[in-house]
């Protein structure tokens, strides 16, 4: 059976092409391409599936899209002027199927597929006496993706999507009450995603700016997360101050992930910023910010933390679900 199976997210589309057979699947063709060059998804999936050269046409479809999917309803990306029409999208490929999940929905189904080198431990917690716990799974990327895995009886996972990132942002500090004010000029609803994603590390450097210089120069509004970093990494006072409260606020909505879902099997860090900023994760003062949770602290220091550094996690994630679908 030919699957295509594509990561489509804000700033990259990852796709693949595998001939599969019983559990296994063979790559014919992987390509990632950045989004901002096609008009619609139509055009990037017409693109792939001529650089991929194939004779026949794929017999199924699965796409992770960054943003609610609901049966029936055309899919608006949410960081992304795209919206994805299951239908005419099916009938211009001419696939026998078509799946749209949710992009962290992909993401936990990735779960399963990643080895040892695939993630980094920040936290050990408690090691659970049952094999079948909870896990959940957020990261960083364009946007703030989370999503949670629930064991079932046949020993594998239901999953399970939301829109969590786009909950309201609750300062935890006086500095972070500022942040939140500085946010509130700029934006009628402050969530976590206006923080905790790669827009959000230009945000929290213009206030970190504002905050400890009084102005923000016109030649430094637009300094993506990249450059903040590597400035950080060389030793500039303001990117460095920005980045260690980014890494505060991470910390922060990770410790709610925590509580919300006690995810005993695992909380994963995914997205595409996470694995790009691993030495502020791996800190003490990353852990420390996560579990100040005040009465439950002690409760969010058992969550096992793991923090995935394999960069395919989402198209592994959404081939496994295809597979799933199309093979049981």
């Amino acid at each position: 059976m030919d699957i295509i199976a594509g990561d489509i997210g804000g700033t990259k589309s990852w796709l693949v092409w595998v001939k599969a057979k019983e559990s296994v699947a063979e790559t014919c063709f992987e390509q990632v391409y950045a989004s901002a060059d096609f008009p619609d998804a139509e055009t990037l999936l017409q693109q792939f599936m001529a650089d991929a050269r194939q004779t026949v046409k794929p017999e199924s479809v699965c796409l992770a899209l960054p943003g609610p999917v609901q049966a029936g309803q055309p899919t608006r990306l949410t960081n992304l002027d795209w919206t994805l029409e299951k239908a005419s999208l099916q009938t211009q490929l001419g696939a026998r199927q078509l799946l749209f999940i949710n992009d962290f929905q992909a993401a936990a189904q990735g779960i399963s597929t990643l080895t040892t080198d695939g993630y980094v431990v920040l936290n050990v917690g408690e090691t659970p006496e049952d094999e079948g716990q909870t896990c959940a799974i957020t990261g960083a990327g364009t946007g703030l993706g989370l999503a949670w895995m629930q064991p079932q009886a046949n020993g594998r996972y239901h999953t399970f999507a939301t829109e969590g990132g786009h909950t309201d942002f609750a300062p935890a500090n006086a500095q972070q009450e500022r942040l939140l004010a500085f946010m509130r000029q700029r934006y009628p609803h402050v969530s976590w995603e206006r923080l905790v994603s790669g827009p959000g590390v230009n945000q929290v450097y213009q206030f970190c700016l504002q905050d400890m210089t009084g102005e923000i120069p016109a030649d430094l509004r637009e300094r993506n997360g990249a450059i903040v970093n590597q400035a950080a990494l060389a030793g500039d006072p303001v990117a460095t101050a920005a980045m260690q409260l980014f890494t505060d606020l991470y910390a922060n909505w990770v410790g709610n992930v925590a509580l919300l879902y006690q995810p005993r099997g695992g909380l994963y860090l995914g997205g595409g910023i996470s694995a790009r900023i691993q030495p502020w994760l791996q800190t003490q003062r990353f852990l420390d910010a996560c579990f100040d949770k005040g009465r439950m602290s002690d409760l969010a220091r058992q969550m096992p933390i793991y923090l995935i550094t394999n960069t395919r996690l989402g198209v592994q994630g959404a081939l496994a679900a295809a597979m799933h679908h199309t093979m049981g």
